[in-house]
């Protein structure tokens, strides 16, 4: 199996990732979305030019493959699956600006094919996790802790006491992090119906915060959040919890520019709590449809085909 990435694919994936994204608020959401290592991000200088941003961040990348490699093979692999170049059209000369960018990112998925046996690797790892996470779910304190919390949540759906269910909520969802190692932060506090925290999954610092209203949570709600994460450290992300979900207008708002956070529903929660899917790869596949369209609201019903 090859040790390092080929020099050619490294070329590839800088023109690649170049000519994807015209601006750099894009560039950014793009990488702090797709590489699980905040280190790299603290290097960059986002006033420099576009190509001057790439070139350190892979250079960063490949010269240390022995740190860095599943960052880079994960850099590689989420460029080679866009497909989606819209937003290259809307702007000046766009088809040209589309063109170049289809074929840099067919150029690179070409090279990527070469260093099958390294994703076949990373591929494994991934669904050792998993069988890890099936195992665990089997073992008997897990599986009754899940479905005390399932039970609970359960009784709070019928609750008419806003300011009880949101103590109670906070409490399921610090467990559920504890439970799935993603160190909640003992700082969780409560404004009414309102979360707010912070945890760490895949080497990234995330605020959260949550809603349990009536409406879905709109625009302003999520300009206050963005407000928060843009105050934190460059790498820092955010993650949105609305009970009943968001409203078009907020999603398409966020979705756009740059991407600070994802976002997660009741549907989304309840999926977790039944054992649908494990929360680390609710995470994951959230982040990377974020990464690969700029959407930041992958529904569950998308995720569980």
């Amino acid at each position: 199996m090859p040790k390092r990435i080929a020099p050619a694919a490294i070329v590839a994936l800088k023109e690649a990732l170049t000519n994807i994204y015209w601006y750099k608020a894009d560039l950014r959401s793009f990488l702090t979305t797709t590489l699980g290592n905040p280190a790299i991000l603290t290097r960059l200088n986002w006033n420099d030019y576009k190509r001057n941003i790439v070139t350190t961040v892979v250079d960063t990348l490949a010269t240390h493959q022995d740190e860095y490699l599943t960052d880079l093979l994960r850099l590689m692999s989420e460029v080679a699956l866009i497909d989606d170049f819209s937003h290259l059209v809307r702007l000046e000369d766009g088809q040209e600006k589309a063109r170049q960018a289809k074929a840099s990112v067919e150029a690179l998925r070409k090279l990527v094919a070469i260093h099958e046996e390294l994703h076949t690797e990373q591929k494994k790892i991934e669904e050792r996790r998993r069988a890890t996470y099936e195992a665990l779910l089997r073992t008997t304190a897990v599986k009754e802790k899940l479905e005390r919390l399932t039970q609970e949540y359960y009784l709070l759906l019928s609750s008419e006491d806003p300011q009880g269910r949101g103590y109670k909520l906070e409490r399921i969802i610090n467990e559920l992090f504890s439970l799935f190692d993603l160190d909640p932060k003992a700082s969780f506090k409560i404004v009414g119906e309102q979360i707010d925290g912070a945890f760490t999954f895949d080497s990234t610092d995330y605020l959260f915060e949550a809603k349990w209203q009536q409406q879905p949570v709109g625009a302003d709600e999520l300009d206050h959040f963005a407000g928060k994460l843009s105050r934190k450290l460059d790498n820092t992300l955010g993650l949105f919890l609305s009970i009943n979900s968001f409203s078009e207008d907020a999603v398409k708002t966020h979705s756009s520019g740059r991407r600070l956070m994802i976002l997660m529903d009741g549907s989304d929660l309840m999926a977790v709590l039944e054992g649908r899917i494990d929360l680390i790869q609710l995470l994951l596949r959230k982040r990377r449809h974020a990464a690969q369209t700029g959407n930041i609201y992958l529904r569950i019903h998308e995720i569980l085909l």
